[in-house]
């Protein structure tokens, strides 16, 4: 009973391994289909290289073998190869090709397989999906260890490729952000990308028999579209997506079992979770890090407004009569009624005293050291903007409050003194209003 349990246990841990570097491979090539913006070419010749394979195994080959192998770069390569065609001598738009060619030839496969069914050894159903849980059964014997020959051709195939990447990858990487210059320095930018699709029929005919020419469009494209997600340098993303392609694997596998529904299928399911939480969490671009800043921008440009509205209602205080301006000014010097009309507001102005900006006094808030600085940063940015309009939009007066109300926020010292100089220098905006001079210090939104 023990040696029972404990070959089952090792059927699972080869189908285990075999998922991860079949995965690892897949990730390894999508890395490069991805930042190239080529992933609807990789599902192409995923799908394409189904043809070369069924003609190999007719031919004598088993599927994994170096025949097999040769059939599926032979006919990724053909798919290229018609798919610049229909683009450069048929018209067709370089996607619509891409469509036409591995549909015809993925079809063209399927109806091959369907018709010599009972002279090969290849199921329409596995074709598709993969027969994962059934890699531990061929085996070959390596060193007294029998070896699935799934997991053998994977790891020569992952090798293939992870030495491939390691000797080109200053090529990959010139070729992949910016292939004009790659051209102009000799780089044969079309040879690359020909390695590239060579590169992406050897981990499709490798990923075959554990997860099939559908599901393994997955394994090139979820892993690093979520690296791409989660870092910005192609090395660090090339890693992030293997690391998650192999959780997928892993993760998938297990879940599969534990569910007893398909292998391949559920390895694909967990990946498309990994890029959902990438996509939520990814500290830069996810969802949750965009909403944040959003909020942030929010909340600073409201603690602004705020300090602005004092200045000015202080700025009014001091050159206007008393009674001009006794329904926003109290009788305390400097001292500015502001109606906490929103909940908003009221929590800015809170917060803006609690941080030592502004206090409260007799009902009306007044601007401290710091307020006032960062206040005056604030509305100089204002006039000076509206000065450029008043000079180089044709704006009409009225109207130049309010972009240069949004644009207040966004505008550093380098700029204000820029838009200064190509002012004129002059101390006043177009209504009249002094123009703050540039503070030492610096606004809360700036750097």
């Amino acid at each position: 009973m023990a040696s029972l349990v404990s070959e089952f246990g090792a059927m699972h841990a080869w189908a285990i391994a075999t998922a991860a570097v079949v995965s690892a491979g897949c990730a390894l090539v999508g890395t490069l289909l991805v930042v190239r913006r080529m992933s609807l070419v990789g599902d192409a010749i995923s799908h394409a290289v189904l043809p070369g394979i069924v003609v190999a195994v007719l031919a004598g080959g088993r599927p994994g073998g170096v025949l097999v192998l040769v059939g599926a770069v032979a006919a990724g390569l053909l798919t290229v190869w018609l798919t610049q065609l229909l683009s450069t001598q048929g018209g067709l738009a370089e996607d619509a090709g891409t469509g036409v060619v591995f549909t015809t030839l993925f079809a063209l496969g399927v109806v091959i397989v369907t018709a010599a069914a009972s002279r090969i050894d290849l199921d329409p159903t596995c074709v598709l999906y993969g027969v994962l849980e059934l890699v531990p059964f061929d085996t070959v014997e390596i060193v007294s260890v029998n070896v699935p020959r799934a997991m053998l051709t994977a790891t020569v195939v992952f090798l293939l490729l992870a030495s491939a990447a390691w000797l080109t990858w200053k090529t990959q990487v010139l070729t992949a952000f910016d292939p004009d210059a790659a051209r102009a320095v000799g780089v044969p930018v079309g040879f690359v990308t020909t390695g590239l699709m060579a590169a992406t029929a050897l981990a499709t005919v490798a990923s075959f028999e554990a997860v099939g020419a559908i599901l393994v469009v997955a394994m090139l494209v979820v892993p690093a579209s979520a690296a791409e997600l989660l870092v910005h340098r192609l090395h660090h993303m090339a890693f992030v997506a293997i690391a998650l392609a192999v959780a997928g694997a892993v993760i998938g596998y297990m879940a599969a079992w534990y569910f007893n529904t398909s292998a391949a299928g559920m390895m694909a399911v967990v990946l498309g979770f990994e890029y959902l939480v990438a996509a939520v969490l990814a500290p830069d671009d996810g969802i949750l890090s965009r909403l944040a800043r959003r909020m942030w921008l929010a909340w600073r440009v409201l603690c602004e407004d705020r300090l602005a509205a004092i200045w000015r209602a202080e700025e009014a205080a001091a050159i206007q009569p008393a009674h001009a301006t006794a329904s926003v000014v109290s009788a305390t010097p400097n001292m500015t009624q502001v109606p906490p009309s929103r909940f908003s507001q009221r929590l800015a102005l809170t917060w803006l005293a609690f941080s030592g900006r502004v206090a409260a006094v007799d009902g009306g808030w007044k601007l401290s050291a710091q307020g006032r600085e960062e206040a005056g940063v604030i509305v100089r940015s204002h006039r000076l903007w509206e000065a450029w309009l008043g000079r180089h939009a044709d704006i009409p007066l009225d109207h130049l409050h309010p972009p240069a109300e949004w644009v207040e926020h966004h505008l550093g010292a380098a700029v204000r003194n820029r838009i200064e100089a190509e002012v004129g220098q002059q101390g006043s905006d177009p209504h009249g209003r002094t123009i703050p001079p540039e503070s030492e210090g610096k606004g809360e939104g700036e750097e």
